[in-house]
């Protein structure tokens, strides 16, 4: 982490670039980690919240991604940004630990917003396959279509009880939560990315288009494997935490 804070009084002073921030440009607060202690490494970095409108705070071009395009990630500057100290959040050094702590809770939404996708596109290949006709009947009737189908359910229903599971747990803040929020949000976008990738196999040349959603679902459902920390970083988080 290169972006530093320095105290100044009564104020911290920021600078450096973050980058890869959904919405920025479009939120009003960020939370920014920096480091307040060099010497400390991972106990040396602090949290701020900082305004959008606080001087020294600028953006730079919006990313042109694969998908989810309808929300926007750009980089964000701090130029020598001179914020208020109550504007730290938890005490000094504290930043670290808050960052894990946050995503122990926030990766399940990211597992939360896989299983939306990988819904819908499962959804619409159901109701496709039973309209498309080859060889007289509708390819729903054929076995190949019936076991790709049978697949894609199954695996996104035990990804849905499991980020129910990571809920509940993250709502009672239990013990083994880290576990379970990485094991969520690794398992789910995992389903989400194959039963897109099937729905588009379902649907045939008409998948590949744009004429038809599910091209745009198989894009989506790439970021849930790799923000909130890629699926290999959860493997890592789930080996250090099993229950």
């Amino acid at each position: 982490m290169k972006t530093r804070a320095v105290r100044d009084g009564d104020f911290w002073v920021l600078d450096g670039v973050k980058r890869w921030i959904t919405n920025a440009g479009v939120s009003q607060y960020y939370t920014v980690m920096a480091v307040t202690d060099p010497e400390k490494r991972s106990r040396g970095i602090s949290a701020f919240v900082v305004d959008k409108d606080d001087e020294g705070v600028s953006f730079g071009a919006p990313e042109k991604k694969l998908g989810i395009k309808g929300s926007p990630t750009r980089e964000v500057y701090l130029d020598h940004v001179r914020i208020p100290a109550d504007r730290m959040i938890g005490a000094e050094g504290t930043g670290f630990a808050t960052a894990m702590k946050t995503l122990d809770h926030t990766r399940i939404t990211i597992a939360a917003q896989a299983i939306g996708i990988a819904q819908g596109a499962l959804d619409y290949a159901k109701g496709y396959v039973k309209e498309r006709k080859q060889f007289g009947k509708p390819i729903a009737d054929f076995q190949g279509v019936q076991f790709m189908l049978a697949d894609m359910a199954m695996k996104l229903e035990a990804a849905r009880q499991l980020t129910y599971a990571a809920a509940a747990k993250s709502e009672r803040v239990d013990g083994d939560l880290t576990f379970f929020g990485a094991a969520a949000k690794c398992f789910a976008s995992d389903v989400a990315m194959e039963v897109t990738t099937d729905a588009v196999q379902l649907l045939g040349g008409y998948g590949y288009t744009r004429d038809y959603p599910v091209e745009r679902m198989m894009r989506d459902a790439k970021i849930t494997q790799i923000y909130e920390g890629t699926n290999q970083i959860q493997r890592i988080v789930m080996a250090r935490n099993l229950p």
